[in-house]
């Protein structure tokens, strides 16, 4: 989804046809993954797509939230619905609508967040020129359209940099959808512990693993759906994923690409009404 999790939610299969994937493939996979990453580095960069939708956030040592959000010109803006399953107090409502007119007066929280998926998305980018090389590719089973690759560690890939050592450490698979042309799911896992300097400037364990899903939520556009990260460790390299992090993303609605902050707010007071009596 943002970071190497988020470049593998976001991998596009345009520009091939369902041909290469018959009973015996004739697109070696690696080749197959090559030609995949070029063309959505392409593509990602040509999606100005501004969305609202649902977001279900579970963290550790966190209240569960379930949040209405929506994506402006500025950054995203989020209103509660919920907070562990419950509707939100008095108290609660009174401070989302403070939070959200402060951010109509100043976005500038709005900013720094945009900001920071502005640069994980940079990361992704640099992720994605480096899969290729990083792992080798393996056709595995199909079920009806979705094809599926599995990969693991490429032993003569060296990795550049440390974000790169932890994506390399990785094994897992891939489901394409062949007759959309499109990365379904995503799984992988640790398959040793990474650390750097020793252990004292981070490390994440073995075994750590994470599952990642996206659909078409309208014609031709395809987001993130659901993320599941449970590592062990404190190496966080990317600003909007943690490394013990579950979401869920649902009921999308396309907005303008140059939504205001003030309109925006005025959606999500509106939405969120009619939200909460449909969650209850």
């Amino acid at each position: 989804m943002a970071g190497m999790l988020r470049v593998s939610a976001i991998l596009m299969l345009a520009g091939l046809t369902c041909s290469s994937f018959g009973q015996s493939p004739n697109v070696p996979a690696n080749e197959l993954v090559r030609s995949v990453l070029n063309n959505e580095i392409k593509a990602e960069n040509a999606d100005n797509s501004h969305w609202m939708f649902r977001l279900d956030t579970k963290r550790p040592n966190a209240p569960e939230t379930v949040d209405e959000v929506v994506e402006t010109k500025d950054g995203p803006l989020k209103y509660p619905l919920l907070i562990d399953g419950q509707r939100l107090t008095g108290a609660q409502q009174q401070q989302a609508n403070n939070e959200i007119q402060r951010a109509v007066h100043d976005p500038t929280s709005l900013r720094k967040a945009d900001h920071a998926k502005a640069e994980d998305d940079a990361h992704s980018q640099q992720m994605l020129k480096l899969f290729p090389k990083a792992f080798r590719f393996q056709y595995g089973e199909r079920k009806g359209d979705l094809v599926q690759l599995n990969f693991t560690p490429n032993p003569n890939f060296h990795p550049p940099n440390r974000e790169a050592t932890v994506f390399h450490a990785m094994a897992g698979s891939i489901w394409l959808d062949t007759k959309q042309k499109r990365l379904a799911e995503i799984s992988g896992r640790l398959t040793h512990g990474v650390k750097f300097g020793w252990g004292m400037l981070g490390y994440l364990d073995q075994g750590g693993h994470f599952h990642v899903q996206q659909a078409e939520v309208a014609p031709g556009y395809w987001q993130l759906t659901s993320l599941d990260v449970q590592m062990n460790g404190k190496a966080l390299f990317f600003k909007t994923i943690a490394v013990r992090q579950k979401y869920a993303r649902s009921d999308f609605r396309q907005v303008p690409p140059n939504l205001e902050v003030a309109k925006a707010a005025q959606m999500l007071r509106s939405q969120a009404a009619a939200q909460v009596a449909s969650l209850r």
